[in-house]
């Protein structure tokens, strides 16, 4: 135990074997002195056993000494002598000179290693490295670490309490290590700042470069992505749309516009401002003005024509009398009805009436979802749907768009199109479209979407619902002449490089190409027809073989169109008992089917052909059924159904048939063929039947009539529930039928069968 001069060192540490000079006064005969940190007032427990190397005066009158660190010493019991200074007992820990264990000389080493890859990161002095290897002893070794600046005060203190060398090397390679890790780390920030800097370097030269080569060429030299932020802060497109094309521009400024990924994003950018963000048509809200444009582009129609009135009306009231424009209160209308009939026609029509662009979209054989709502940008060619496709061809965010076939959307494995058409057609959520590839909100509520279709029966019901459904139901005969007449005459003279004063025509000849040429619900083929006609005049008139003007008579029809293709034939059909004339609708319009049956002798069974549904072929069981049953009130012998199967046909067999309105036509032929009564020539009829005989009512009565009208028939038979839908009937085609409604069988074969009575035919 030594007793020593305590020299407290503020925020220093002294280890053993570092020399220090300090301007205090160690006293006269002092040759030692016990270096102790001091922080705050607080001594640390260890201390460094320092001798007096030499004494200096320093400039001004101060001394100072030289002090060489030996080795650690630990503070005990401070004494304060008369002469005022302040001693310690000091119990001295000089390191042993022994031979090192197995685990300091692993912890040695380690340290070596550890400290010489410190002195790499930082290149340091040849000297360091020297200086390094010339310390041989682990003690000193690991007092070593106490000379890195990098170390804190509070952990040079640690460092110097740890008297026992394996725990001194342990908390020295500890502090080393994270030097390490730390150094480390600041190399690969520096060396990855200094890539992006050289990488960022070379592209602003290679840019300039470029710039220096299309100036040379003659080229504009305008930055792309300088054009993009000018016609991005054009007004009209919305906030949140620009904070998209903004955000994709600054990624196009960092990959540089020579890489693969700019293409993708320089094509997402052109589709983006392609949209006519903040451009609308301005709509001309005239409803008298509307009325003469379709007046004069469309015959008949008067359900559509009045449904487009009465939508401007309503707008151009709103916007008068200053009521704010409802985004979820648009007009989604949907034309239901065989070809031929104006349906497409009809959307141009109603745009140059409301002075809005007009897009058509078809619709037909679409089975991919994403052909409406556009693909996803991660997939190679990837591009927006027709929507937004059809809003940059209009160049306005109001267009009228024809989304036309919508009854024949497929789907598969890629989607449902018709389920991504329910957000595009309902009014309460096509303001805020998203469109996949765009992946911003398009406002469709200003679109005013026209839809068509020829059945409504493969449209889906929550698709069906979402629609205003306005049926187009055919032309009359008269009609069709009108249309013929104003609309399909001229327009064929027109594309068969003809004048109206070379060919002359009576409505009574055009009236003969209807009906004996053409039995349509449309006039698609009545047009097909006029335009054959005409040029064989026009090859006449070409040739010199024809003066001018030509007036067509029917030689002329004959020899352009051939032998008359349509005839009335129910009076030759229904002629022999078991034939009756049935009324039905197709996708092509109303139609006129002959039911025949027939019995012949064998096991009693039931045969139905003519390309039969499953509807149909019910309706005939229940026919038979019924027959059967009712054998009593129908005067018919059990005889008849004994040992006789029955055959029921409808020919055109080539054409598929269904649908719930032919059991009323069944049973009249079963019983017109057991009767032997044959079905007046004048009559057709339609409507369900049940086993107990009552008539159920059906649909498409305007377009039955319609086509009884254009057959020839003068009487038809209805459901009585069906009474109200005669009123849609035209009232040229009311005047000249004359209409039986019936609430059970027995009132159809009242009027369907002739008076006469026969003996049953079986």
């Amino acid at each position: 135990m030594s007793r020593l001069l305590l020299v407290p060192l503020d925020d220093l540490v002294v280890f053993p074997g570092m020399n220090v000079t300090l301007t205090v006064d160690a006293g006269d005969g002092e040759e030692r002195v016990l270096l102790v940190p001091r922080h705050e007032k607080e001594f640390a427990a260890v201390g460094t056993v320092a001798t007096v190397t030499d004494r200096v005066r320093l400039p001004g009158g101060a001394s100072a000494v030289v002090l060489e660190g030996l080795h650690r010493g630990i503070a005990g019991a401070a004494i304060t002598e008369p002469n005022g200074r302040l001693y310690v007992d000091v119990d001295e820990r000089p390191d042993p000179v022994a031979v090192p264990d197995r685990q300091t000389r692993e912890l040695e080493r380690e340290y070596r290693a550890v400290v010489e890859e410190i002195l790499e990161l930082r290149e340091a002095d040849s000297r360091i490295h020297a200086f390094l290897r010339s310390v041989t002893e682990p003690g000193a070794l690991a007092d070593t670490c106490g000379y890195s600046p990098d170390l804190t005060y509070d952990q040079r203190v640690e460092l110097l309490q740890a008297v026992e060398i394996p725990a001194r090397l342990e908390l020295a390679l500890r502090f080393q290590r994270e030097r390490l890790a730390e150094l480390q780390v600041r190399r690969r920030i520096r060396e990855d700042v200094e890539s992006g800097a050289e990488k960022q370097q070379r592209e602003y030269f290679l840019r300039r470069q470029m710039e220096s080569i299309r100036r040379e060429l003659g080229e504009d030299d305008a930055s792309v992505v300088d054009e993009y932020r000018t016609r991005i802060a054009e007004p009209g497109m919305p906030e949140t749309v620009r904070e998209q094309a903004e955000k994709e521009l600054a990624r196009l400024e960092r990959v540089g516009e020579q890489t693969g990924e700019s293409s993708v994003i320089r094509t997402y950018l052109d589709w983006l401002l392609a949209v006519p963000w903040g451009e609308r048509s301005e709509e001309r809200l005239d409803p008298q003005y509307a009325r003469e444009v379709l007046d004069r582009d469309h015959a008949g129609l008067e359900d559509v024509k009045d449904r487009i009135v009465e939508y401007i009306a309503v707008k151009k009231l709103r916007q008068e009398r200053g009521i704010t424009e409802d985004k979820r209160s648009g007009a989604i209308l949907t034309l239901i009805g065989p070809p031929g009939t104006g349906k497409t026609s009809i959307g141009e029509s109603i745009a140059r009436a409301t002075g809005r662009e007009f897009i058509r979209i078809s619709l037909g054989g679409v089975r991919d979802e994403a052909e409406i709502r556009g693909h996803r940008r991660t997939y190679i060619g990837a591009l927006p749907g027709r929507l937004v496709r059809a809003l940059r061809d209009a160049g306005t965010m109001n267009p009228v768009i024809m989304l036309d076939e919508v009854d024949k959307v497929g789907a598969d494995w890629r989607g449902d199109p018709a389920s991504a058409l329910l957000e595009v057609l309902d009014p309460a959520q096509n303001h805020n479209f998203r469109d996949h590839y765009l992946d911003v909100e398009l406002d469709l509520s200003g679109v005013m979407f026209i839809a068509t279709a020829n059945v409504a029966d493969t449209i889906p019901g929550p698709l069906l619902d979402r629609m205003e459904v306005i049926r187009f139901d055919g032309y009359t005969t008269s009609e069709k002449v009108a249309i013929a007449r104003g609309y399909l005459w001229p327009r064929q003279l027109d594309r068969n490089g003809l004048r109206a004063e070379e060919v002359e025509v009576s409505d009574e000849l055009l009236r003969t190409v209807v009906t004996e040429y053409t039995r349509e619900a449309g006039v698609r083929n009545l047009e097909r027809e006029i335009g054959t006609l005409l040029r064989k005049i026009a090859t006449r008139i070409a040739s010199g073989s024809a003066g001018t003007p030509v007036t067509v008579d029917i030689d002329a029809v004959r020899d352009a169109l051939g032998r008359q293709k349509h005839f009335q034939e129910s009076a030759i059909r229904t002629a022999v008992p078991g034939v009756a004339t049935g009324l039905a609708v197709t996708g092509a319009g109303g139609d006129v089917l002959f039911v025949e049956a027939t019995s012949m002798p064998g096991k009693a069974g039931l045969t139905l052909t003519g390309q039969l549904g499953d509807v149909m072929k019910e309706s005939a069981q229940i026919a038979l059924s019924y027959v059967r049953g009712h054998a009593e009130e129908l005067h018919l012998e059990p005889a008849a159904f004994d040992e006789h199967s029955f055959h029921i046909h409808v020919p055109a067999g080539a054409i598929p048939k269904d649908g719930p309105s032919a059991g009323v036509t069944m049973v009249t032929a079963l019983t017109s063929l057991l009767t032997g009564r044959p079905v007046r020539h004048t009559v057709g009829m339609t409507g369900e039947v049940t086993l107990q005989g009552r008539v159920l009512p059906i649909g498409g009565v305007k377009q039955k009539v319609l086509a009884a009208h254009a057959a020839g028939l003068t009487e038809v038979v209805l459901p009585e529930r069906n009474r109200g839908d005669v009123d849609d009937v035209p009232a040229e085609v009311r005047e000249a039928m004359k209409f039986h409604f019936a609430m059970s069988i027995d009132e159809v074969l009242a009027v369907a069968l002739e008076p006469a009575a026969v003996t049953s035919a079986a």
